[in-house]
């Protein structure tokens, strides 16, 4: 059984940070790409970045670069999201996925096809102004 669990938000101040982690079991982990989207209230869901299967490429949408970075550990079957310098609208409900599958999602590319992918039950991330 295919278990993907995302752990670390939580509430922080604009200008903070804030460490996410993707944790996988019951698969392949490193034939998987893995990413990172969120969904703010009344909003679509969006990619924020996408980490092909060895971590050595990796996407990121514009409103998160240089702020955020993905990293993945295969040993540990995780996948990391350090996000820094944090804004109010990075406010959302944050999903990992993993899936074997590539696809460009929003504007992101290298990231799971959201059709085939396994998907974790969400963290908060809730920046304060």
């Amino acid at each position: 059984q295919v278990q993907v669990v995302e752990s670390g938000g939580g509430l922080v101040q604009a200008g903070g940070s804030l460490r996410l982690s993707c944790t996988a079991s019951g698969l392949t982990f490193d034939d998987y790409a893995v990413g990172w989207f969120r969904q703010a209230p009344g909003k679509e869901r969006e990619a924020v970045s996408c980490i092909r299967w060895h971590g050595d490429t990796t996407s990121y949408a514009d409103s998160v670069k240089g702020r955020f970075t993905i990293s993945r550990d295969n040993a540990k079957n995780t996948v990391y999201l350090q996000m820094s310098s944090l804004k109010p609208e990075d406010t959302g409900m944050y999903y990992c996925a993993a899936a074997v599958v590539l696809t460009r999602y929003s504007g992101v590319y290298y990231c799971p096809n959201t059709d085939d992918a396994y998907w974790g039950q969400g963290t908060q991330v809730t920046v304060s102004s």
